[in-house]
């Protein structure tokens, strides 16, 4: 099995972007956690999504062979530089290792295998996307939201079984951003997802009220970001500076969401205007956590 193909498959680049959200949950519930504890969970819980969020990667291709030989013919298993079999091994490999270092992160801290679940609640769902998901339109939309965001959820509870609220606010609004992405894509892309047979609300529903739908979810999301200043985070001043220019370009793709055309154009800038929002949002709960005991951390 090659190496390079190996790791291609599992899209490294995405994974280490989920990562960055079990980074932020363990950052924001660091009080009273010995550094020692803070590094380990760190390493442990952002191999634990790499790995898992890898494995999904993996099954979402070995479902997806006969279609990706027609769009994606470049991708590792179509161009024949790993097989089916090598990579329903690979896909046991790293779903297997994901869930072996949450039972030792489990064991080390103490915390009554309540993350393992999560992690093989991850798993799950990564299996159910590419077996059912995709074509479902709608349960994709929420599979892919709670892939991403779970990793909030997973981080903080690393350092702890009481979450905060402002972790679940953090985890509702990083989840609706992405919902009103998939949402808006799927409104993008309702031509090739008719011929494909994906079920989406744009093709359920029709484009305008998918649109409707996907505006709600940024009602939804800039509510819950605003939500955590009224909540002991660490830094609320650096968390309130930073989420003002995330809130504003969600608002913006409001705006465009409900005035818009409805054309593909518009649903692309629509659709970059989120990922930017999601992005600043990470950026956001970064700064949350950032106060001078982060750099003693360091």
């Amino acid at each position: 099995m090659k190496l390079k193909a190996s790791i291609e498959i599992m899209r490294p680049i995405n994974d280490l972007m989920g990562c960055l959200t079990i980074i932020i949950g363990i950052l924001n519930t660091r009080a009273n956690v010995s550094t020692f504890f803070i590094i380990l969970n760190i390493i442990l819980g952002s191999l634990t999504y790499f790995l898992i969020a890898g494995s999904g990667m993996i099954i979402n291709d070995i479902f997806d062979i006969e279609i990706d030989k027609i769009n994606r013919p470049e991708r590792p298993i179509p161009r024949g530089a790993i097989t089916i079999k090598e990579a329903k091994v690979l896909y046991g490999i790293t779903l297997g290792l994901g869930i072996l270092l949450s039972i030792i992160n489990s064991i080390i801290v103490n915390l009554w295998f309540i993350n393992v679940a999560i992690a093989a609640f991850f798993g799950f769902i990564g299996w159910l996307y590419a077996a059912y998901g995709k074509k479902s339109g709608f349960l994709g939309n929420i599979i892919v939201s709670v892939s991403f965001a779970i990793g909030l959820i997973y981080g903080a509870i690393l350092n702890g079984l009481i979450i905060p609220w402002y972790i679940y606010f953090f985890f509702i609004t990083a989840f609706s951003l992405l919902m009103a992405r998939e949402i808006i894509k799927g409104c993008e892309d309702i031509k090739g997802d008719e011929k494909e047979g994906v079920k989406t609300l744009a093709i359920k529903l029709g484009v305008k009220k998918a649109s409707l739908i996907s505006a709600v979810f940024d009602c939804i999301a800039i509510i819950f970001f605003i939500l955590p200043i009224f909540t002991p985070i660490i830094n609320p001043l650096a968390f309130f500076i930073s989420m003002i220019f995330g809130a504003v370009v969600v608002f913006y793709a409001l705006i465009l969401t409900l005035t818009s055309d409805l054309e593909k154009e518009e649903f692309g800038k629509i659709s970059l205007l989120l990922k930017i929002g999601a992005f600043l949002g990470l950026l956001a709960f970064v700064f949350a956590s950032i106060d001078i005991t982060l750099f003693q951390i360091i």
